[in-house]
């Protein structure tokens, strides 16, 4: 039976979920406080990238969908409300900010009632959901229905995976937990009951430090190879090959929205009993950035003699390249940038999905990958498709770099010494480079 549903908060989670639930056949009520986010999205304009988002926005807003700046009235009784709001961490202290959340549970408690089940679904410190959403709902109406079912969908797949990956739902009590999977069953093909919102919390937490973990490690791989003048992807491809452990993962540059706040998220909840791997595995993702940067000037150096008044092309601003995105949360970029510039760098910039204007807001001057491969070097930092099919023969003219840092490995090596151009990788010390 189709449901009326609001979904709080218009950022990424909850423009997806949005439409995920239309296209599920429910009616949906999209609340942001931004004034000029629910005017574009009335127009049929959500400014997120996703694949098929705009296109779902277009044929059902007005109709199915309603964007709206708050939550309908008591003329219009919700089944269900989904909390989607931004959970970020400080810039310096790395704590939780959990303000927009406590406000998101205020304007449910004053626009619905007990009969509405509630649902977090933005990513909190564990116990959140009973410490900080509860009391608010309890004070308001006595009682109520609240579960937890964290959002776990990856950039480019969310409306694939909001259907088919498994919802993970934890309740208050096991009134709520019968009615969210009621609710959710109705959205997935495969829902999850866990035995508490704590557990649902955790799964979240859980899934993004593991992953975080996993690449951590294949950066330290190539930190240690580096070292030693080996091949990380040498390394690794021989590690993985036929052999029945877990796969070993490609260094890489760790960013977006959850992995680099996430992990954070898990240390606050652990309390004064700090876990032994979570920190680390962030610090060391959050140092390549600065060791890439580190090692273009070295070889800046080493090629050009200083680097004053030399260039630097970076192709890939957004926080990765596949599944395409224009998402800058968490992109290698930010720490990187600074770092070229005050070594005298001017730094040149390109990107399929991101604007200029925000290339320049970063401290890049926007050029197209022609003109990147006339700088005094190029460094790829995301692996956008494009990037993988560049005819690098055909762009480099009379002016070429003296060298390629390839991070991502995307370019062919062969090639591009071929055209007397140094090549390097993250943790990759080429021969000539050495």
């Amino acid at each position: 039976m189709p449901l009326t549903i609001g979904v709080v908060g218009m950022g990424y989670v909850g423009l997806t979920l949005t439409a995920a639930l239309a296209q599920a056949g429910h009616t949906v009520y999209g609340v942001d406080s931004q004034e000029r986010v629910v005017e574009a999205l009335k127009q049929g304009r959500p400014h997120i990238f996703e694949p098929g988002l705009t296109e779902v926005f277009e044929a059902m807003v007005g109709r199915t969908i309603h964007p709206a700046l708050e939550l309908p009235g008591p003329e219009t009784t919700l089944d269900a409300v989904m909390v989607s709001v931004s959970t970020p961490v400080d810039d310096r202290t790395h704590e939780p900010v959990l303000g927009h959340l406590r406000s998101a549970a205020r304007h449910i408690a004053e626009r619905c009632g007990p009969e509405t089940l509630v649902v977090v679904r933005s990513t909190v410190p564990i116990g959140t959901s009973r410490n900080l959403v509860l009391p608010v709902l309890l004070e308001a109406w006595g009682t109520a229905l609240l579960c937890m079912a964290p959002e776990r969908t990856i950039q480019g797949q969310a409306l694939r995976e909001l259907v088919e990956l498994p919802q993970v739902v934890g309740g208050l009590d096991d009134h709520s937990l019968a009615v969210g999977v009621s609710v959710f069953e109705q959205l997935a093909k495969q829902v999850v009951p866990v035995s508490s919102l704590e557990t649902a919390e955790m799964v979240k937490l859980s899934n993004n430090c593991h992953t975080d973990l996993i690449y951590s490690f294949g950066n330290e791989i190539a930190l240690v190879a580096e070292q030693h003048g080996i091949d990380p992807l040498e390394v690794i491809g021989a590690t993985n090959l036929d052999y029945p452990r877990p796969d070993l993962s490609k260094p890489g540059f760790v960013g977006g929205a959850c992995l680099t706040k996430d992990p954070y998220i898990m240390l606050a909840s652990a309390g004064e009993a700090a876990p032994y791997l979570v920190g680390r595995a962030r610090e060391l993702n959050e140092h390549m950035p600065v060791h890439v940067a580190r090692r273009v000037i070295e070889l800046l150096t080493r090629a050009k003699g200083d680097t004053q008044g030399r260039s630097v092309a970076i192709l890939g601003w957004a926080c990765k390249g596949w599944p395409p995105t224009d998402d800058m949360r968490g992109t290698a970029v930010e720490p990187m940038v600074p770092i070229l510039r005050e070594a005298g760098i001017t730094v040149l910039g390109h990107d399929p999905m991101v604007h200029p204007a925000v290339i320049g807001q970063y401290g890049g001057t926007p050029v197209s990958v022609a003109e990147a491969f006339g700088a005094d070097a190029v460094v790829v930092v995301n692996d956008h498709p494009e990037y993988r099919a560049l005819d690098v023969p055909a762009l480099v003219g009379e002016t070429r770099p003296a060298f390629v840092y390839d991070a991502w490995r995307v370019l062919d090596e062969g090639v591009v010494r071929a055209l007397d151009i140094d090549y390097a990788g993250l943790g990759y010390r080429s021969k000539v480079s050495s």
